[in-house]
């Protein structure tokens, strides 16, 4: 047990100057027990790109067989399959999509070799509004702000847990077994969470975010409950009810024929009044990440940070990004505090004025929108909690964004003859990676306590890292996200980090001049950049029409096709040792890429935010145009991240700007504009897709 959870670390004044007054330090380890060290040369790392077009990535699961479930939040899920080095489509599954919202997380049943059990986390489609092309000035897919019920109820619905088989390397929607519902507030950003993972005893924990909006609370806790408010903005309504399963970490043991029943252990007891049994561990922001230990069922869990960049005497601390080991049902705080001694100000939005300091011991409810206790249970201790400065406690992390993710536990096994098994050092070390910072760490746990954290792999580039797994085979399996805005960025990808032991494997690349069009279509294909760590000489084998024969040992080739389809155009490379990669192109014969161009203008030719900005958008596609399948977003850029804040149809229309009070005069803010069209082909063709983007950079934020 960690000693910090019942012991108090510092003392925050009343006033909440800040975090100058934090001078506790980490736990050191006791003596003869320190675990050791992870080697000094890392050297040995290698990074193997799996698919280098994954869309817009969310989350991964590892098939005993090493295929590896990827899903996009679009409503994707694709398959890697080593042996051919192809990502089919799996699954295309329906989904409601606004803001963050859309395909979340995936995971396999523990007994998936027997079973073939797949588990999707989601939005299904429901009959939530959604925008209309023909009213450009109005947007019918956003939940308004103020009104009554009646205009909010229009937008409930809920986020699913599901499961599905895999039949070979197809996800059968039709098999589809519901397991539990979370009701949600759509139409309004944000935090969906969506992670899914088992114990060693079968039952399954679900994740879920606050869905409360964070843009108008100046970055602090929104608490906001003023009477003809909308209530996504108070996050006592999820995060601190009781009786709400969102903001919290669920867990669950799911029955033969779906739907679930509860195990015993879990925060309250079955029948107690005003509370859900299915509750874990409540009081989370956005638990985007967390991990099952499977030797311990220890809980591995990280929850995303609040905005404010500095503490403020009114509202409370500066946001704080958490790392907790949970090992028995608790209460994280959110939105009250941060840890025991971090509290947040009791605001009131109506009148403007800071109320009290919450009791950390037992926050009190007082929402009118609270359905569950009103009084709460104690807050628990994280095991790490750091800003967007250095931390005195935890220097390591550095400096920089705040998003922290929680990864797998290590377990070496000196069984695992995989040539790509990390070594024995990294054994029971939790892994930590950083979305915003684009790092992996580990952790060195010592009776509960964090005793070390080291850089892991650091001459490997983490791009955004959104979701990673340790394979049967000892490699570690990571999706990035990359650099944008909602879509496939173009680091996005699917990788395996393997320890290589002598030899490094090939890594192949792979280029098409064209990679869509009406047949005959020829294609020019190039390895240009092909590379080998070692050396060696390599061989090269093309297989165009992913028939599972060679068409070419060239370096480079061409190919004409002749008859529409989709055809995943694959380059093996092997070296002298008899190490492979593959990387591939899709081809699509018989439609072409729709070619997208947005125009974004505000009043007067400079932009403020404020501004209402008009934007019109052509395209060019093969078939006719239909303007309903045109989306524009309109998201807050800051630094290397967005914040979605709305989205509308049309190819033209006008989008009204506005910077949410968390941000109001930060630094290097930006407005963008990312247009977007889907066309939809005859002859089960798959649609493609085309995008644009106009950053527009106001004249009164500093850059």
């Amino acid at each position: 047990m960690n000693p910090r959870r019942t012991t108090v670390v510092a003392v925050l004044t009343a006033t909440l100057a800040g975090l100058a007054g934090l001078t506790a330090t980490p736990a050191a380890a006791h003596p003869g027990h320190e675990p050791p060290p992870l080697p000094a040369d890392q050297t040995a790392f290698q990074k193997v790109t799996l698919n280098d077009r994954p869309g817009e990535p969310m989350s991964l699961a590892v098939l005993p067989d090493l295929r590896v479930l990827h899903t996009a939040r679009t409503g994707q899920v694709r398959i890697h399959d080593p042996r051919t080095g192809l990502n089919p489509i799996a699954a295309n599954v329906p989904i409601y999509q606004h803001d963050e919202e859309g395909l979340q997380g995936v995971a396999i049943d523990p007994d998936f070799a027997r079973n073939q059990w797949v588990y999707l986390y989601y939005s299904p489609p429901g009959n939530t509004p959604v925008d209309d092309p023909a009213t450009p000035n109005v947007n019918e897919g956003d939940a308004p702000t103020t009104g009554t019920q009646a205009d909010w109820d229009r937008f409930k619905g809920a986020l699913r847990l599901s499961r599905f088989k895999l039949r070979g390397n197809t996800l059968d929607l039709g098999s589809e077994q519901r397991i539990i519902d979370v009701p949600v507030d759509r139409g309004i950003c944000c935090h969906v969470g969506g992670q899914i993972d088992f114990d060693s005893k079968g039952n399954l924990y679900l994740s879920t975010g606050d869905d409360t909006n964070p843009f108008e609370s100046d970055g602090y806790a929104p608490l906001d409950d003023r009477e003809g408010r909308n209530p996504a903005f108070d996050a006592r309504r999820s995060a601190g009810n009781t009786n709400d399963l969102r903001g919290k970490l669920l867990r669950i043991r799911v029955k033969p024929g779906g739907g679930y029943t509860i195990p015993r252990g879990n925060l309250f007891a079955p029948g107690t009044p005003r509370t859900r049994p299915e509750i874990y561990a409540m009081g989370l922001r956005n638990p985007f990440r967390f991990d099952v230990d499977p030797k311990t069922d220890q809980v591995y869990m990280a929850d995303y940070s609040p905005d404010a960049d500095h503490p403020d005497a009114e509202r409370g601390p500066a946001g704080q990004g958490r790392w907790m080991v949970i090992d028995r049902p608790g209460n994280f705080g959110w939105p009250y505090c941060v840890t025991p001694t971090i509290p947040y100000r009791d605001y009131d939005f109506a009148t403007g004025t800071a109320g009290p300091a919450f009791n950390c011991a037992a926050p009190v409810n007082d929402s009118r929108y609270n359905t569950g206790r009103r009084v709460l249970p104690r807050v628990e201790q994280p095991e790490v909690y750091y800003s967007y400065d250095a931390s005195p406690l935890f220097p390591e992390l550095g400096t920089g964004g705040i998003g922290p993710m929680a990864g797998p536990a290590y377990d070496y096994s000196a069984r695992n003859r995989s040539p790509f098994k990390w070594p024995q050092a990294f054994d029971r070390k939790p892994l930590f990676y950083e979305w915003t910072r684009d790092y992996v760490k580990a952790f060195s746990l010592t009776h509960g306590d964090v005793t070390s954290i080291e850089a892991v792999a650091p001459d490997i580039v983490f791009d955004n890292p959104m979701d990673m797994e340790f394979g049967p085979d000892g490699a570690l399996y990571v999706l990035e996200y990359g650099d944008g805005f909602f879509s496939e960025n173009p680091e996005a990808q699917l990788a395996r980090i393997d320890w290589t032991r002598g030899n490094r494997t090939p890594v192949p690349v792979v280029a098409a001049d064209v990679v869509a069009g009406l047949a005959p279509l020829t294609v020019q294909f190039s390895s240009a950049g092909t590379a080998d760590a070692d050396g060696d000489a390599l061989r090269y084998a093309w297989d165009f029409d992913a028939d599972g024969r060679v068409d070419s040992r060239s370096q480079n080739a061409s190919f004409t096709y002749t008859r529409d389809g989709v055809y995943e155009a694959t380059l093996t490379v092997t070296d002298s040792t008899g190490r492979r990669a593959s990387a591939s192109v899709r081809v699509v014969v018989g439609n072409t890429i729709p070619v997208v161009t947005l125009t974004a203008e505000p009043a007067g030719g400079t932009f403020q935010f404020g501004d209402a900005v008009t934007f019109t958008v052509t395209v060019e596609d093969d078939a006719p145009i239909d303007c309903a399948r045109v989306t524009v977003a309109y998201i807050l850029g800051h630094n290397e991240h967005g914040h979605p804040l709305s989205s509308t149809a049309g190819c033209s229309g006008t989008i009204q700007t506005f910077v949410d009070t968390g941000h109001a005069g930060a630094s290097n803010l930006r407005g963008v504009f990312v247009a977007s069209y889907t066309d939809a082909p005859e002859g089960g063709l798959p649609p493609l897709s085309g995008s644009d983007e106009v950053v527009l950079t106001p004249t009164d934020v500093a850059v």
